[in-house]
């Protein structure tokens, strides 16, 4: 079990966009920050520590977080859920509340995502009159209560969450009052975040936060200045100059082709996944664009079975910087490497995270569903910015 500081942060995140995500919002106060793809049990113990557990669409989600929760260990608590409530968000919850009070606030207003009256809304209608879970085996809640299965819950309004730090402390409390019961608080801002952190803590030190990234940014405010950052070591070095850049998209939001052909344009060449081809030629076919300049590796349908092989195949044992969208994709290509953790360096835009791994690889993720037009472009500029000085 790790031992750590009382003022440390435990983050459990559903995937690993997302344990990037929040690990990049929390560093800056913390000084330090570890992103781990292994456990628990948990080995290292830095200010802020991000357990990808993968639990999103995982069948043991409950036993997952309940086992990862044991190594908390005095730590305050953090969960990491979609903000589109996608996923395994009722068994998440259950196993956080078990022993401790849960207030859960799921919205995310600097992407529209906010919560009135219950209901989750994706800027300005309601999640399940949207399109987002269109590849989802089931309809969208209707409420964020709906997404917990009848796991028992007390609503905390808008109205309370705005009516003053004492108000609602005193209606966190007496929603704490009952064993295993969960405070679902609405927010429409990063205020009504900041709100519902204040006191969260206040009404019982030892509550756990279930949201999004919203929430981890409010945790965040909460925090700073809590920590110089000085006397911590500085993240380990990236790739040398020169090394292979790989651009492989893991999402079907719809935006993503326009963002793939923006690339293009700019000089990155474009290695499209033939299902049918076998990975022993596919491999040498990305492996030649590589030592060529930058390469977007798409597929017109889900990624093959074989896409940790063919990578692993390309790239060899040479460091190279990686961008890689949805959380899923980026797991399963950083496992094939052998990368067990990452250390945060900073964010190129809102979700989109640059880590080095110990194998010196420099890796960009973000969730699938984030950036405008020119997000991979930024992304991949960050990494490779003389090949598009050459290009502009």
């Amino acid at each position: 079990m790790i031992r750590a500081q009382a003022d440390a942060v435990l983050v459990l995140a559903d995937d690993l966009t997302g344990a990037a995500e929040t690990a990049a919002v929390l560093m800056p106060a913390a000084g330090a920050a570890l992103i781990a793809l292994s456990g628990p049990p948990f080995t290292s113990a830095p200010p802020v520590l991000v357990g990808d557990l993968g639990t999103r669409y995982h069948p043991d989600a409950k036993a997952l977080v309940r086992a990862a929760l044991a190594d908390a260990d005095g730590r305050t608590v953090l969960i990491k859920i979609d903000s589109l409530l996608r996923g395994n968000v009722a068994a998440t919850v259950a196993a956080a509340s078990l022993d401790a009070p849960v207030v859960m606030a799921p919205a995310l207003p600097s992407a529209g995502r906010t919560v009135v009256d219950g209901v989750p809304y994706v800027q300005g209608v309601p999640l399940r009159e949207t399109r987002t879970w269109h590849i989802e085996p089931r309809p969208a809640p209707r409420t964020v209560a709906e997404a917990l299965d009848g796991h028992p819950f007390t609503h905390i309004p808008l109205a309370t969450v705005r009516a003053g730090h004492p108000t609602l402390t005193e209606a966190l409390a007496r929603a704490f009052g009952a064993a295993g019961r969960v405070a679902i608080c609405d927010a429409e801002t990063d205020a009504d975040l900041d709100a519902v952190v204040a006191a969260a803590f206040a009404a019982d030190p030892r509550t756990r936060l279930v949201g999004a990234g919203g929430l981890a940014t409010a945790l965040a405010r909460a925090r700073d200045g809590g920590s110089d950052g000085e006397g911590h070591p500085p993240p380990p070095e990236g790739p040398p100059p020169g090394a292979p850049l790989l651009v492989i998209v893991g999402t079907a939001h719809p935006g993503v082709s326009d963002q793939v052909e923006l690339l293009i344009r700019y000089g990155v060449q474009q290695v499209a996944l033939d299902p049918a081809e076998p990975p022993d030629i596919t491999a040498p076919r990305l492996r030649r664009a590589l030592d060529t300049g930058p390469t977007v590796l798409t597929t017109s349908g889900p990624l093959p079975d074989a896409l940790e092989e063919i990578v692993q195949d390309a790239l060899g044992d040479r460091p190279a910087n990686l961008v890689m969208t949805g959380g899923g994709t980026a797991r399963r290509v950083l496992d094939a490497l052998g990368v067990r953790e990452l250390t945060p360096v900073g964010q190129v835009h809102h979700g989109a995270v640059h880590c080095h791994t110990p194998q010196g690889h420099a890796v960009i993720t973000r969730p699938g569903g984030f950036g405008g037009r020119d997000s991979l472009l930024r992304m991949t500029a960050h990494l490779a910015p003389h090949h598009f000085e050459r290009h502009t």
